[in-house]
């Protein structure tokens, strides 16, 4: 079971960004199909993990991968935003999360994700009452434009919004290959991109409340500052990176005057941390190569006062 159906991004960068951490509890709030935690795990022996994701199937075959180190884990089935409230924080040393989709999310056609799929789901957690389908089949014109421009900054987002409403007044849309090619009818392909690749991340956005789940998760880190914590996290598109970049900056902001004040009276030491790196680390040219999803990764690294 050490084999994981999803390839790991950044895996040695991850693993050295903890290499500061002795013992306490490490926090996995995406843990998927365990090839992060398992490669920590067994690198650094004195920690336990806490290991969070609200997919069934990724969380069954992880406590199966993990089971060497049974006794050093613990599993919640859960939203990170609300399972983080039940940690207790004085003992977590290290947070890692990976926002993208994991690849075998991505390729099993009964999931959704893909463009060639016969369903059109894309809920991460398959108990969850809403998927692409309802909101394709549901949303009105003015909020389907406006979730492309904005989640998937997509140009052409009226008029795709338009076509799907023209598509659905005849039939139901039922798939991600219908989807697809209702797209790829109003935007042309350019390059090695599928037409439908922003549209689908921006469903797939509004469908999981991915952004909302980050701003929860930095807003419950802000509220805890927990001591010397490291945090690792791993974004995919503009958007988490620019949430992530945005509250590490503000995180190491020493002087909180306002910006027209000649002198600082607020005492130059509000700073909750440092970045451990300004510029995000990104995959090596030979992690591209073997993982071809990796090419967007870029992983920010946060420490928190001691």
């Amino acid at each position: 079971m050490n084999n994981s159906p999803h390839i790991p991004v950044l895996l040695n960068e991850v693993i050295d960004s903890f290499k500061d951490i002795k013992s306490g509890y490490l926090v996995d709030c995406t843990l998927g199909y365990g090839g992060h935690s398992y490669e920590l795990l067994k690198k650094y022996n004195n920690i336990n993990l806490i290991g969070i994701d609200r997919d069934d199937e990724a969380l069954n075959f992880s406590k199966k991968k993990l089971e060497p180190f049974k006794d050093r884990i613990t599993l919640l089935k859960g939203s990170f935003s609300k399972k983080l409230k039940e940690i207790d924080f004085s003992k977590v040393t290290g947070l890692l999360a990976d926002f993208g989709v994991s690849s075998l999310q991505l390729d099993k056609a009964n999931r959704g994700f893909s463009f060639d799929s016969q369903t059109l789901d894309m809920r991460m957690d398959q108990s969850s009452s809403f998927s692409a389908k309802e909101l394709i089949n549901s949303y009105p014109l003015e909020k389907l434009e406006k979730i492309f421009r904005e989640f998937g900054e997509v140009k052409e987002a009226k008029r795709v919004a338009q076509k799907i409403i023209e598509y659905r007044e005849k039939k139901p849309i039922l798939s991600s290959i219908e989807l697809a090619n209702i797209v790829s009818s109003v935007i042309k392909k350019k390059g090695k991109i599928h037409p439908a690749t922003l549209v689908f991340q921006a469903i797939r956005i509004e469908v999981n409340q991915e952004l909302e789940e980050i701003n929860a998760l930095l807003d419950i880190l802000q509220e805890k500052k927990p001591k010397g914590a490291i945090i690792s996290l791993i974004t995919f598109h503009s958007l988490e990176d620019r949430l992530v970049k945005q509250r590490f900056k503000k995180w190491s902001k020493k002087c909180i005057c306002p910006p027209d004040i000649m002198r600082c009276s607020c005492g130059n030491n509000n700073n909750l941390g440092i970045e451990l790196n300004k510029k995000p680390i990104v995959a090596s040219s030979d992690e591209i190569k073997q993982n071809p999803r990796s090419r967007s990764a870029k992983l920010r690294v946060f420490k928190f006062k001691d």
